[in-house]
């Protein structure tokens, strides 16, 4: 008699219930090794065929879309990545130019590479200023034919190319396009043959459909699993998250009701994978290696990236196996804590094994139905096997590492795999080396503070400028990301401390120095650029809001925008003077005292400008008109105005600034836009990749010089 399961209550989730326990079995139950989870395996596949057939009626499924050619590459798309544009590997801001095939060479390097790739260029910059999502793929460096040019590169070598859509923006520019008329543009222009849906739950099929009319198909990605089951027959491809960690991995739904639906599983915050890369391996799909999240440098481990790349190798090889109607997860094993998945094609059979305990289990693990000419390969050693027969079963005994993996190969007879020699003799090379001798520890990036040139000190107060005096000052400051929580690696690496954290304090003897009284204004950058002659190599968006190469009129005392850091730079070195050290900034603002703004503790609404929670930016207002903002030195403008630069910070693969003082500009509708910090313990980090991308509307700066004794 089969056992009862009842499926309706899985309809809203990602898995499956495990076999041998009732739906809603608590995960890590005490005795849980007293589940006899094998005499409940066939039952429960039963259940679950019926369960699918039904279900399937109940959406009024369609596999047009899965049938289709064009879109066929997804159920190949087996190791993914999201990428932030400002990926030192991705684009080298010294020569000016993408660097593609330098990130897939490192990648190869590391694990085996990637099927496709997803640009990311607007978190967690999108809100320092009203710039939309779209506008942010046209600053990217050349524009939007620079962006096509990478995507050509990307597709060179056989990589294919999501870019996202934020259903949350709605707080910048109005473009006056529905977001789906407005991505499928974008798409097309480029090149790009995905769309990555952030924060949906499937992605609405107006996004298909405009693509679609346009004659450009695509893939659509939901950032999160699928929760109404009708975007399955949409959403060709998914991302999987948070599947249980027990002893008996779960199955993917929706891999389960359509085993075409590819899904990159992501757990970007992981630091061991193993049960991640157990998972895929035994549901047959794919993973998403995002390591570069939001800035912050999350290596896979030596042992991850291995084990990733010899799971992407056997699931490239077969992928036609990967995707068959006939997959059978849990079958039948004979060690406790081994379970396997069986992958049917055309004659090659492959079954994917994981050892969930702890330590190696040697002896027979797994008998299959025999049919005499029926060759057998270790998959995962590249090694011929002989069986056992017994009964009519071909019976097989070998190794499986602790915490590892395995891969069983039948070709029926009379079938050839083109290739297999290539295939087997690669495995059996990487295998050579056993998994537990990579690596597992994890750590983060090492950052540097970027130098800055030294000028020459002045006795006194050059004009416009304010001598802040030496003094014991205790710098306490905390970075206001998002994300990234408590990490380390998250914010930025002082030179006295040994990784990145979000959290610091120092106490600092500060020597006497000089600063800006008020941030530069436009009328003072614009002798600048008059007597200097100065342009930059990448002029996109430089100085945009002026007008015929000068200030607007009546805009002369409100400080200069629409400025990176480099020009920034360059005015201070012909003013002969610097940009501040971030502590140098804090102590002019906060003085010894510690005060939370520069005119004390409590906020004060007539020491800054209005806040703007419009769509548009408006002009800053003068860098005089809130005296009642001035610090204990009687420097003005510090705070809510327009941002500062400060310092840069750079690791192998990331750039940032840290910006003080916060700007008037509160986008509203979401509280994934750039955050403000008006508190003096507080600043921003705001990623770099080029000028054309960096310059905003909301970002200034002022200077310091240095105290001659």
């Amino acid at each position: 008699m089969r056992t009862e399961y009842k499926f309706s209550h899985v309809t809203t989730q990602r898995y499956l219930p495990l076999p041998g326990k009732a739906p809603g079995w608590p995960f890590a139950e005490i005795g849980h090794w007293k589940v006899d989870v094998d005499a409940t395996l066939d039952d429960w596949i039963a259940e679950l065929i019926d369960w699918r057939r039904e279900h399937l009626i109940r959406i009024g499924y369609d596999d047009a879309h899965y049938r289709r050619p064009e879109l066929q590459w997804a159920q190949r798309n087996f190791v993914h990545a999201q990428m932030m544009a400002e990926d030192r590997y991705f684009y080298d801001p010294v020569a000016g130019r993408y660097t593609v095939d330098r990130y897939l060479d490192d990648l190869e390097r590391r694990y085996g590479g990637i099927d496709s790739v997803l640009i990311w260029h607007v978190y967690p910059n999108i809100g320092i200023d009203d710039r939309n999502q779209f506008d942010l793929a046209g600053d990217l460096p050349g524009g939007l034919d620079g962006l096509r040019g990478a995507i050509e590169d990307f597709h060179r070598r056989g990589v294919r190319v999501f870019l996202p859509t934020m259903p949350w923006d709605h707080g910048t520019r109005d473009s006056g396009v529905k977001d789906w008329d407005a991505v499928a543009a974008l798409v097309k222009a480029v090149g790009a043959d995905g769309v990555n849906g952030d924060t949906y739950n499937g992605v609405p099929r107006a996004f298909f459909d405009a693509c679609d009319a346009l004659g450009h198909p695509v893939v659509l990605q939901p950032e999160s699993t699928i929760s109404a089951e009708e975007a399955l027959i949409w959403n060709v491809q998914s991302w999987g998250k948070k599947a249980p960690n027990e002893l008996i991995p779960p199955v993917a739904k929706f891999k389960w009701l359509e085993p075409r639906h590819m899904i990159n599983y992501e757990n970007r915050w992981g630091r061991d994978r193993n049960h991640d890369l157990q998972y895929i391996f035994f549901n047959g799909v794919g993973y998403n290696a995002w390591e570069n999240i939001w800035g912050l440098w999350n290596q896979l481990t030596d042992r991850d990236a291995e084990t990733l790349r010899r799971i992407a190798t056997i699931e490239r090889e077969f992928a036609p196996c990967m995707t068959s109607a006939d997959w059978r997860p849990y079958v039948h094993t004979r060690q406790a804590g081994v379970f396997a998945s069986r992958f049917p094609h055309a004659g090659t059979t492959v079954w994917h094994l994981v050892n969930r305990n702890e330590y190696e289990i040697d002896g027979e693990q797994i008998a299959v139905a025999h049919e005499p000419g029926t060759r057998y390969f270790d998959a995962w050693n590249g090694v011929a096997l002989e069986p056992r027969i017994d009964g009519g079963q071909a019976v097989f005994e070998f190794v499986l590492e602790g915490r590892g993996f395995g891969a069983l190969l039948a070709l029926a007879p009379g079938v050839e795999h083109a290739g297999l020699d290539t295939f087997l003799d690669g495995m059996r090379q990487l295998s050579d080396i056993p998994l537990h001798r990579y690596s597992k520890q994890w750590h983060s990036l090492q950052q540097r503070l970027v130098p800055i040139a030294p000028v020459s000190p002045v006795a006194t107060a050059p004009d416009g400028m304010v001598e802040i005096p030496a003094g014991e000052f205790d710098f306490v400051v905390g970075g206001i990301e998002i994300e990234g929580q408590t990490w380390e690696g998250v914010d930025v690496q002082y030179p006295w401390e040994d990784s990145a954290r979000r959290n610091h304090r120092k106490r600092m003897s500060m020597q006497r120095f000089f600063i800006d009284r008020t941030p530069v204004t436009n009328a003072q950058y614009h002798r600048f650029v008059q007597a200097s002659g100065y342009a930059p190599r990448d002029a996109h968006n430089y100085l945009r809001d002026w007008v015929d190469g000068a200030p607007r009129a009546g805009w002369e005392n409100r400080p200069v925008t629409w400025i990176a850091i480099e020009d920034a730079r360059a005015y201070a070195q012909w003013a002969g003077k610097r940009l501040p050290r971030e502590w140098e900034w804090q102590y002019a603002a906060q003085g010894g005292d510690g005060r939370r703004y520069p005119w004390g503790n409590d906020w004060r609404e007539d020491a800054v400008p209005a806040p703007n929670r419009g769509r548009r930016l408006r002009a800053p207002d003068e860098v005089d008109a809130h005296p009642a903002g001035a610090s204990i030195f009687g420097v003005l403008d510090l705070v809510g105005n327009v941002w500062q630069w400060t310092d840069e910070y750079h690791d192998e693969h990331t750039r940032g600034a840290v910006l003080r003082g916060g700007s008037s500009y509160q986008p509203q509708t979401s509280h994934w836009y750039f955050p403000q910090a008006y508190r003096l313990d507080q600043h921003g980090k705001y990623l770099l990749m080029a000028p054309s991308k960096d310059r905003s509307g909301c970002i200034g700066f002022r200077c310091v010089a240095d105290a001659s004794a």
